[in-house]
């Protein structure tokens, strides 16, 4: 049994048991989280919402949170002498799905 879930402004395929990495949602660990914006379930048969499936929900347990690695960001335009440097680290909250209700 499967779900797709939409977080963050990103879609996830979870089933129980997975560890995912999504944006920070700004809860401790060890915290619970219920999505509800839940857009298809998948068990005996395919429950595609419009745009949620309604009545279902994705509970998930807070594993961390934390920052990503550090991406670089070089900008550079020849002959004048223009050059920029720049980093930047995402933050990411780490969940694992305990249970898909649909």
């Amino acid at each position: 049994m499967y779900a797709i879930i939409a977080t963050g402004g990103k879609q996830y395929k979870v089933s129980e048991g997975d560890i995912i990495t999504i944006e920070k949602l700004g809860a401790e660990a060890g915290e619970k989280v219920t999505f509800d914006q839940v857009l298809a379930v998948s068990g005996d048969d395919m429950k595609v919402g419009n745009p949620t499936v309604a009545g279902a929900t994705v509970e998930a347990s807070v594993i961390k949170e934390g920052r990503a690695k550090k991406v670089i960001v070089y900008k550079y335009k020849r002959k004048t002498g223009y050059h920029k440097k720049n980093g930047h680290r995402q933050s990411f909250t780490q969940v694992k799905i305990e249970k898909i209700n649909g």
